[in-house]
């Protein structure tokens, strides 16, 4: 019998934990993902509180939330959406965390070497990764770029769309694109640092605000954290990545 009980209390540890293990619950837009990588530990190590965040298009999240997800604070790439949580009145207030811009990356150095225009038509660029423009702001900014320059049109067969921007980064990052449309942040990541980038003027600036939702199952876990993305430990971050 102890045996068989010991066995059992193995299989117990082989389990994934159960969701609602963290303290704290967050919907977070895939831009800021690196950063949050950083940041995350930060917060749990000077509260002590657990953290758990999902990385995808705000997009996404915003109907993930609209459909009953237990998150407790939603951090999104753009003002539209937790402006309209809050006037829904599903939220506190929002608030800016950070503003990010759009850059064009590629692995191949000679696509650098011209402005972002060039890359673009260049003969060698055959494929080129652009976020969702209606679920991803980052995908939405590049293709105002693209409008602005007059060559949405013609960069057409070329686009590649990804579900976020970080997945437009992936496939500019492991070859599937010869460039991809990006979040300046990916510049600073290790991956980024491996290829070349171009910046994009035409993009408009890329304005994130954040909100707590008012269904939040951790409230005073969702205002420390508020409170700690305030710090100059979280602004030092944001600035290493590019952030403004």
């Amino acid at each position: 019998m102890k045996r068989i009980s010991l066995l059992l209390f193995a299989a117990l540890l082989l389990l994934p934990l159960p969701a609602f293990a963290a303290d704290l619950f967050i919907a977070q837009a895939a831009n800021f993902m690196p950063a949050m990588k950083e940041i995350i530990p930060m917060f749990e190590a000077k509260t002590g509180l657990s953290v758990e965040a999902t990385y995808t298009s705000t997009g996404k999240l915003y109907g993930q939330i609209t459909n009953g997800a237990p998150f407790d604070l939603f951090l999104a790439a753009d003002e539209k959406r937790p402006a309209k949580l809050f006037a829904d009145g599903q939220s506190e207030e929002p608030f800016v965390y950070a503003k990010g811009q759009v850059v064009l990356w590629s692995m191949n150095p000679e696509l650098c070497k011209g402005s972002w225009q060039d890359a673009v038509q260049a003969e060698t660029t055959r494929k080129l990764a652009i976020a969702n423009t209606e679920t991803a702001p980052y995908g939405t900014s590049a293709m105002k770029a693209l409008q602005a320059a007059g060559l949405w049109d013609s960069a057409q067969p070329k686009l590649v769309f990804g579900q976020s921007i970080a997945q437009a980064f992936q496939f500019a990052s492991t070859g599937a694109a010869d460039a991809g449309f990006c979040a300046y942040s990916s510049v600073f990541t290790e991956e980024g640092g491996k290829g070349c980038f171009l910046a994009v003027p035409e993009a408009p600036e890329v304005i994130q605000a954040a909100c707590v939702l008012k269904s939040a199952p951790h409230p005073d876990a969702a205002a420390e954290f508020v409170k700690f993305l305030g710090t100059p430990e979280v602004a030092a971050v944001k600035a290493k990545y590019g952030y403004k």
